[in-house]
C-alpha cells in the first residue's frame, strides 16, 4: 500500500491543473515506452506498441495495439476538478488591497476554500511570430500566492446558522496589499514578470487556483488519505496503471485509456467525453492498421468501457443521506455505481462483468445507488458510451467530502481500483 500512496500523492502534486495532469500522464507513458502521436499528423502504427495523443493540451488518449486479436477495452476518466479559474483582466484594486476576479469551475463547496493558502497553475499564452501559433507556456507556481479570508465571527454572528456565500462578492482571493503603489494592472504585471516577458506580450491565460497544501496520510492506524483533487486523479492514475500494464504485456485486442477534460461542467467541449474525439481516434487507429469501418463497428459492439470516477462513501455523521441498502464505506473496495436514470452507465450484464472481474482477482467491491429523494451526480460514462455505442459500467473509489477543497478516501481503495484496472485490460 505504501507504493500506491506515494504514487498517488506525487501524481496529485504534479497534476495541479488539467494541462498538468496531461503532462504528468504523458511523462509516465513515455517512461513506459509509449510513443507520442500528433492529432494533426498521419499515423503509422505497429502491433505490440503503445501510443498516446494529447488533445488540446488538457485531454489525452492512450492505447496499446495488441499482437493478437481480442476485445476492444476502454477505460475513461477526467482530468479536471472543481476550482476557481482566474478571469481576464483579473486585477481588482480596493483601498490598497489587490484582489483577483475569479469564477467558479464546477460544483464547488465554497466554504472549504476559505483561509487556505492557494497557488496558481495552468497555461499562459504569449505572443509569437505567428498569429495562429502563439506560444503556450505551462506554469505551476507551487507556492502560496492567494487566500480567501473569512469574515470574523464578530462581524457575522449568524455565520454558523446561515453562512451563505456569494461567489462574486465573498470569494475573491486576496493577492496583494500595496497601498497607493498598487496599480490596476498589478496581476498582469506580476504574471509577465514571472514569465520574464513584457505585459503586452501576455495574450491570454487559463489559470486555476488550487490549495497548495499537499495531501497526507492520516488516522489512528493510519490508513486514510486527505488531499485535494482526489476527484478524479485517483481514477486517472488507476487508468494509467492499467494501460501501462497492457503495454507491458502487449495485451490482445485494442486497449484504450481516455482522459477527458471538462467533466465537471458537462463534458460538451472539443476535449470532453461528450464530443467526437474518442470515435475519431478509434477510426484513425483502425485506418492506420488497415482495417475497415465494419471491423471497427463490430469491435465496438463487442467491446466494454469502464467509466472511472469517484463515488460517495457513507458519511458517519449523515447516514440518512445514503440509500438504505447500498451504502459503500471507505476501505470497502471499488464501488459499482448504478442509476435507473442512467446518470451512471451500466446494465445488468455490465454489473455482472465487473463483479466477475473483481471476484476472479480477489478485489473487494461494493454498490452505490442514490436515495430516491436525492438527485446525486453524474459522470462521463453515459455520454461516452452513447457516442461510441458500447456496453459500459461506472466505477470508482468512495470519498467523503467530494468537491471539497480537500477530500478523504481510504488508501486500500486505491490499491483495489488499480488492481481492477490492470485486470480489466489483461484478463482474457
Amino acid at each position: 500500500m505504501e507504493r500506491e500512496l506515494k504514487d498517488l500523492l506525487s501524481f496529485i502534486k504534479a497534476a495541479a491543473s488539467p494541462c498538468h495532469t496531461v503532462a504528468a500522464a504523458s511523462q509516465k507513458l513515455q517512461e513506459a515506452g509509449f510513443e507520442e502521436l500528433d492529432m494533426a499528423a498521419v499515423w503509422q502504427l505497429e502491433a505490440g506498441q503503445g501510443y498516446f495523443v494529447p488533445v488540446y493540451g488538457s485531454a489525452l488518449l492512450a492505447f496499446v495495439v495488441g499482437k493478437e486479436a481480442g476485445q476492444l477495452r476502454i477505460a475513461a476518466a477526467h482530468t479536471d476538478f472543481p476550482c476557481f479559474r482566474v478571469k481576464p483582466q483579473a486585477g481588482i484594486k480596493k483601498e490598497g488591497y489587490g484582489l483577483l476576479n475569479v469564477e467558479k469551475y464546477g460544483g464547488m463547496m465554497l466554504r472549504t476554500w476559505l483561509d487556505r493558502p492557494l497557488s496558481l497553475a495552468g497555461k499562459v499564452v504569449v505572443r509569437s511570430g505567428e498569429v495562429f501559433s502563439p506560444e503556450v507556456r505551462l506554469v505551476d507556481f507551487q507556492r502560496p500566492l492567494l487566500t480567501i479570508p473569512s469574515l470574523a465571527i464578530h462581524m457575522d454572528r449568524d455565520v454558523n446558522d446561515e453562512g451563505k456565500l456569494n461567489p462574486q462578492t465573498d470569494m475573491l482571493p486576496l493577492a496583494a496589499c500595496g497601498g497607493e503603489e498598487l496599480t490596476e494592472s498589478f496581476f498582469l504585471e506580476w504574471l509577465a514578470g514571472e514569465l520574464e516577458v513584457a505585459p503586452e506580450e501576455v495574450l491570454s491565460y487559463e489559470l486555476s487556483a488550487y490549495p497548495v497544501e499537499e495531501g497526507c496520510l492520516w488516522g489512528l492506524k493510519p490508513d486514510l488519505i486527505s488531499s485535494p483533487r482526489l476527484d478524479n486523479l485517483t481514477s486517472v492514475l488507476a487508468c494509467l496503471e492499467g494501460i501501462v500494464a497492457a503495454g507491458e504485456q502487449a495485451a490482445a485486442g485494442l486497449s484504450v485509456a481516455a482522459f477527458f477534460d471538462n467533466e465537471e461542467v458537462g463534458s460538451n467541449t472539443k476535449q470532453g467525453a461528450d464530443s467526437a474525439v474518442l470515435l475519431q481516434v478509434l477510426e484513425r487507429i483502425y485506418i492506420a492498421l488497415g482495417r475497415g469501418k465494419d471491423a471497427l463497428w463490430a469491435d465496438i459492439s463487442g467491446g466494454f468501457m469502464l467509466s472511472v470516477d469517484v463515488a460517495h462513501g457513507l458519511h458517519p455523521n449523515f447516514m440518512d443521506k445514503c440509500d438504505p441498502s447500498n451504502k459503500p464505506v471507505l476501505g470497502g473496495g471499488v464501488v459499482l455505481k448504478q442509476a435507473a436514470s442512467q446518470s451512471y452507465a451500466g446494465d445488468a450484464e455490465a454489473v455482472a462483468v465487473v463483479r466477475g472481474l473483481c471476484e476472479s482477482h480477489g478485489i473487494a467491491w461494493q454498490s452505490f445507488v442514490n436515495r430516491n429523494d436525492i438527485r446525486g451526480g453524474s459522470t462521463l460514462g453515459s455520454m461516452a458510451s452513447a457516442l461510441v455505442s458500447m456496453r459500459a459500467m461506472d466505477i470508482g473509489v468512495p470519498l467523503l467530502a467530494m468537491h471539497s477543497a480537500r477530500e478523504t478516501m481510504h488508501a486500500g481503495d486505491q490499491k483495489a481500483l488499480e488492481s481492477l484496472l490492470r485486470a480489466f485490460y489483461l484478463h482474457r
